[in-house]
């Protein structure tokens, strides 16, 4: 049986006088790491979905990747914090395009997929610099042009070559350990099911917000 995955529409609009797209520049980055993903093949991320039609309509892979790239070079790497962004901040909405994924579904895919998702990660960021951006986010982007022409500068530009692939890896290898240490610091201190920024139960819903918000007024005046 076919594996259902949750609705995920990036180019749909909201149905309002309004969509999310125009709050957010064109140039912006994140338009930029969500049409490369939208270039690369997937298949590794889709596979382990495959013919398990018993599943509950997993998120997205490609909507996955892209909030969690966006998310890293924007240095952003807790689960938690992403998940809050994807709540308040206009690029991660229109990344996720209306899908909220909890801090713990984001960390578990990460997981589940490191090894493909740092493959991936450079492979973007190599695609990034082959484009001519300097930098992604805050990640430093090498714009040096390799030089092939005269045969004498080759072997210099192999190594340069070489040299930066090894940098972007440990880089991007580094980012996921912060990642991961900042989702088991935040596991400790809040509990692996809470975000850690809730509200008190009295204060989560309108009614009884008020309610609490003019007792303590009252007390006040």
């Amino acid at each position: 049986m076919p594996t259902t995955f949750r609705p995920y529409a990036p180019d749909q609009d909201l149905l309002l006088p309004i969509s999310l797209r125009e709050w957010l520049p064109e140039d912006h980055l994140a338009y930029f790491i969500s049409e490369v993903v939208e270039e690369l093949d997937l298949t590794a991320f889709y596979a382990p979905y495959e013919g398990d039609g018993r599943r509950k309509m997993p998120y997205e892979p490609s909507m996955m990747l892209k909030v969690l790239i966006y998310g890293y070079v924007s240095g952003v790497y807790s689960s938690r914090k992403i998940a809050r962004k994807l709540e308040d901040d206009v690029a991660f909405r229109v990344l996720a395009a209306g899908n909220f994924p909890k801090h713990r579904t984001i960390c578990e895919f990460r997981r589940r997929h490191l090894k493909d998702f740092k493959a991936l990660f450079v492979e973007i960021v190599q695609i990034a610099r082959a484009a001519g951006l300097v930098s992604l986010g805050t990640l430093a982007v090498d714009g040096t042009k390799v030089r092939a022409n005269a045969s004498k500068h080759k072997a210099m530009s192999y190594q340069r070559m070489q040299q930066e692939e090894r940098r972007l890896t440990d880089e991007i290898a580094s980012m996921c350990d912060r990642a991961d240490q900042a989702d088991e610091a935040e596991d400790a201190r809040y509990g692996t099911d809470r975000r850690g920024d809730e509200l008190p139960e009295e204060l989560q819903h309108r009614e009884s917000r008020l309610a609490k918000i003019r007792a303590a007024k009252a007390r006040l005046e």
